[in-house]
């Protein structure tokens, strides 16, 4: 797991493992960036499908409901085969710019 630190988020790429055990890793050591937004950057899967991005979901629940956002970036799955649980846009600017929206309605209590 390779993590980089940015203005407004920790970005988080997966160095080789499988989608799952990358999931599970990060399931492991959230208390190491629950106070942090997440871009998980995901865009070297090419062939993913929805199945493996639900992988994803107990992680993105958990540091959702901490107050924080998670964001997927990947353009193989359309967000239409996706629970809406489950934020997932096709560029880290887009990631960036959902981070950003969310943090505008933390600070209007929505």
């Amino acid at each position: 797991m390779k993590t980089s630190r940015k203005e407004t988020f920790l970005l988080i790429e997966n160095e080789g493992d499988s989608l799952t055990n990358f999931a599970s890793e990060l399931t492991k050591h959230h208390s190491d960036f629950q106070n942090d937004n997440i871009v998980v950057n995901l865009m070297t899967f090419t062939n993913i499908k929805s199945d493996q991005l639900l992988a994803f979901l107990e992680i993105s629940t958990t540091h959702r409901n901490e107050n924080k956002s998670f964001v997927i970036v990947n353009d193989a799955v359309g967000i239409d085969e996706l629970p809406e649980e489950l934020v997932v846009v096709p560029t880290i600017q887009e990631a960036e710019d959902m981070i950003q929206m969310d943090e505008i309605q933390r600070d209007l209590g929505f």
